[in-house]
């Protein structure tokens, strides 16, 4: 077997460029991007690890180097050739062929796992498929646990201006040995602005760790906090507004404070009554998914405020104005 060709790299590679072929071709041949080819695929894969493991290690590189495949898995090097041999392609004499096979009588072939040296290149996410994991090409599929959702209050502010939020997270790492710690961890959260109610952020595999399971995804979803002034509806902003009776007939002009920090200025039209909603285009929520847009504003009327009482002299003003 040539484990260079295999690896499409020359007997003089070094160990970084056996680990860029290696990259290449795994993300090619893994089984799992190969579902409809997989036995194929699997083949291919298990030549490509068994030839990164061989490569990588100096000890089974030399031993393969000068005595072969056959020598390297079975730990038996072959009898130095002749003394009339001299070109023979690994030894330049039989007393330094001798002596390198002493030095590897001890030596026994332990390959490593297809798996161990994905998961040693590529870290745990490489190895996922629909919730479970190979514990070897081929092999029986590991467990996934099932996802830990936490709610993720944000203000309006938050969600109109976007903002780093850090989240700790601690969880129990248990090592094949059984033994148990806790871990701490800081999780940045970039929320976008314009991001809604119900909106998931996933964080693969920050769950407890335990031997044989693949450890849960952690998703937080977004919540909204309570406005003293705002109800957001969809993209838009509402504001409820109650007003004399006054000013529903003189062209009110309103002052709102946005989510943002400036002053609006809105001057009512018209006569207004309860129900009546006024429009101002684009001082709503920011549009997540097209930067530079938003929602509308709405100020709503949902209430006119009567005079308790009128003196003689206001009723007959009033009468004379409105008749």
């Amino acid at each position: 077997m040539d484990y260079y060709n295999i690896l499409k790299v020359s007997r003089s590679a070094t160990d970084i460029d056996v680990k860029k072929s290696y990259k290449k071709l795994a993300m090619v041949w893994h089984p799992d991007k190969n579902p409809n080819n997989r036995a194929q695929a699997e083949s291919k894969f298990k030549l490509i690890s068994e030839a990164y493991d061989v490569l990588t290690d100096p000890h089974k590189r030399r031993i393969y180097d000068n005595y072969g495949e056959v020598a390297l898995k079975s730990g038996v090097v072959p009898p130095p050739p002749p003394q009339n041999h001299s070109h023979y392609p690994y030894a330049s004499s039989s007393s330094s062929f001798s002596s390198s096979r002493q030095n590897y009588a001890s030596y026994r072939y332990n390959p490593r796992t297809p798996l161990d040296i994905y998961t040693e290149i590529f870290g745990h996410d490489g190895m996922e498929t629909g919730g479970s994991r190979r514990t070897s090409t081929g092999g029986h599929p590991m467990k996934k646990a099932p996802p830990i959702e936490r709610s993720l209050l944000c203000s309006l502010e938050d969600l109109y201006a976007g903002v780093d939020k850090k989240m700790k997270i601690t969880r129990t790492i248990t090592g094949h040995d059984g033994k148990s710690r806790i871990e701490e961890e800081i999780l940045t959260i970039n929320i976008k602005p314009g991001w809604k109610k119900g909106t998931k952020i996933t964080f693969a595999e920050k769950g407890d760790q335990e031997p044989g399971i693949i450890p849960a995804d952690i998703i937080f979803v977004i919540e909204e906090k309570p406005h003293a002034c705002y109800i957001r509806n969809g993209n838009d902003l509402i504001v409820n507004q109650e007003m004399t009776l006054v000013d529903a007939l003189t062209n009110k002009l309103l002052e709102i404070r946005t989510l943002d920090g400036r002053q609006l200025m809105v001057r009512l039209s018209g006569i207004v009554t309860p129900g009546y909603v006024h429009v101002v285009p684009s001082e709503g929520m920011p549009l997540s998914k097209e930067p530079g847009k938003k929602g509308n504003l709405k100020i709503k009327i949902i209430d006119i405020k009567y005079p308790s009482s009128l003196t003689p002299r206001q009723k007959s003003d009033l009468r004379g104005v409105l008749s």
